[in-house]
């Protein structure tokens, strides 16, 4: 409790929320001066928003020489601790580990299950982007689809990047969270499989037929993990 409230006196400031926020979203270390200069505040104070969230374990710090000389500089990333606040208290991370060890009980048949459902769920979630939009799919080009694919996956919490290749007619996709990060370190291989399908099922329902190669894993010491999909009936030319 002590350390919850820590957490929500720490993030009660705007400013410190919003450098939070840009710092999820930067994929790489930041610096003093760069907070500084982004939300125009002085140094000192851009240190002291920086070192509450080091203290709540919502960053991690790392001092490094530049290279330039002088004295070495102090980086700032997310913390890969999880931090949940629940009220009152729910444990969805022990229902997940239930439900996909009663699946494993099944044999291939729970595998085959899990996978279907996450293709299924992935189709779903971009069937309800395309709901919302006044054309049809047909009237949207390449680019439209990933700008609609990234805005999708960005609601999903990926902290997604992605690029179309158009030579290639391929999809080079990199997910910086994984919601499923903690129970896929209990089964590394159903759970990622399981995700990937889910992406098949988001890249299916804009596009006719994709393939789809894991390039980068964070399960493995990556950053991210990275994604080739490649888009075996491209539709129309991108704008």
């Amino acid at each position: 409790m002590e350390h919850t409230l820590k957490i929500t006196n720490v993030l009660s400031d705007p400013t410190r929320f919003y450098i939070y926020q840009y710092i999820t979203n930067c994929h790489r270390d930041v610096t003093v001066q760069e907070i500084a200069d982004k939300f125009s505040i002085h140094p000192n104070v851009a240190r002291l928003h920086l070192s509450k969230l080091e203290d709540v374990r919502m960053l991690y710090a790392e001092t490094k020489k530049t290279g330039r000389g002088g004295r070495p500089s102090k980086l700032y990333r997310l913390s890969a601790e999880v931090i949940q606040l629940s009220f009152p208290f729910r444990n969805y991370q022990l229902l997940s580990s239930i439900l996909l060890q009663s699946l494993e009980k099944l044999g291939p048949e729970g595998s085959k299950a899990l996978y279907e459902t996450g293709y299924s769920f992935g189709k779903e979630m971009m069937g309800q982007e395309l709901h919302r939009l006044s054309s049809s799919i047909d009237e949207l080009s390449n680019k439209d689809k990933i700008q609609l694919l990234k805005h999708a996956a960005i609601l999903a919490g990926l902290k997604p990047e992605l690029e179309w290749d158009e030579e290639e007619s391929s999809i080079y996709f990199e997910v910086f969270n994984c919601p499923f990060k903690e129970t896929a370190k209990l089964n590394k291989d159903k759970v990622c499989m399981m995700h990937q399908q889910f992406f098949i099922g988001m890249f299916e329902a804009v596009f006719p037929d994709v393939r789809l190669s894991e390039r980068q894993n964070m399960l493995s010491g990556c950053q991210q993990c990275a994604y080739k999909a490649h888009v075996c009936e491209p539709s129309h030319i991108m704008n």
